[in-house]
């Protein structure tokens, strides 16, 4: 098992990290974290909207990781990726790896209407055909979307980063009990509860008629008279965890924290979110949160980097060391 693993640090020669601009704060973070110096890179947007990667440095037979969120402007950011992967793929990287915090169109992972496509198994094949060997990423909305790249890859999360901050909360909070924003979401939820060793209750959410936007009915679970923990793995347009605070407030909730991976807060959110009742908001920097948005939500936001998690993991996959032994698995 030694000797494999020595080959593979052999075949790969050093690591360089490329970064696009799509999250330039988390990549700096990755950079300090590994010691290694984000290699030089032009990206030029032409005025016809096309864009254009130049390297500062040839990367022949080196281990390369990209790191690049594909939030919004998603398309410009999921093409940069593209272009850097396939320029990467050119110049003779003996392996490259795309580092995506965040991957777009994840929710868009089965057929659940006639005459739709399964945009994340598009993503997934693009990624490939651009020149990725391999792929990190995290908290991906189905565990279904790992099947669709046919290149290995770590699927992280986050969580652990989230409960490790949330049980120094705890001796602060009263009778806690964690609330899972969707019954979609209660197998992630009971482990977040599990953790922290909190029951959990659950919300039961439908859609109907015509209207895409589910509606919260039903809290499963008690929560009267206690600390609320709201999970979910991201926030976008905040209506559902709108509901979802609103509906435990209503069934007698105290404080109510809310817990997600991914900021994606499309407007109107930081608005929903700021009228909210809520004590505070924790999440992590998968996607860089504007300035703006930040200050709207007046104090109540909590972001944990996920620089260390991807640094380490970096680290493990180029010297072919088990990321699983992170989690003790």
């Amino acid at each position: 098992m030694m000797s494999g693993k020595h080959r593979e640090v052999n075949i790969y020669g050093d690591i360089k990290l490329f970064a696009g601009t799509a999250c330039p704060e988390l990549a700096a973070e990755v950079a300090a974290y590994l010691g290694c110096p984000l290699s030089g890179r032009d990206v030029t947007l032409f005025p016809n909207d096309n864009l254009f990667v130049r390297l500062h440095s040839s990367v022949r037979g080196q281990d390369v990781y990209v790191i690049q969120t594909t939030s919004k402007p998603v398309h410009r950011n999921l093409m940069e990726l593209l272009i850097m992967l396939q320029t990467l793929r050119l110049d003779s990287a003996a392996r490259v790896t795309a580092v995506i915090p965040y991957l777009c169109y994840a929710r868009s992972d089965k057929k659940d209407k006639p005459r739709v496509p399964i945009t994340a198994r598009l993503v997934a094949d693009m990624i490939e055909v651009a020149g990725a060997d391999r792929y990190i990423t995290l908290d991906l909305h189905a565990g279904q979307i790992q099947g669709f790249f046919s290149i290995p890859g770590d699927v992280l999360t986050a969580f652990h980063i989230l409960t490790d901050y949330t049980k120094k909360l705890l001796p602060h909070m009263r009778d806690p009990v964690v609330v899972a924003a969707d019954l979609g979401f209660a197998k992630k939820g009971r482990n977040f509860a599990a953790t922290i060793n909190a029951p959990i209750a659950f919300i039961e959410k439908r859609r109907s008629g015509g209207d895409d936007q589910p509606a919260a009915l039903t809290l499963i679970g008690e929560v009267n008279n206690r600390d609320v923990l709201v999970v979910d793995d991201e926030v976008d347009t905040g209506g559902s965890v709108s509901q979802a605070v609103q509906l435990v407030k209503a069934c007698g909730a105290r404080d109510v924290y809310l817990i997600f991976v991914h900021p994606v807060l499309s407007s109107p959110a930081e608005k929903r979110l700021s009228e909210l009742p809520i004590k505070q908001i924790i999440t992590t920097n998968t996607i860089p949160i504007p300035p703006e948005k930040a200050a709207a939500l007046q104090g109540k936001l909590k972001v944990l980097s996920v620089a260390p998690l991807l640094g380490e993991v970096i680290i493990r996959a180029h010297q072919g060391r088990s990321v699983g032994e992170m989690f003790d698995e």
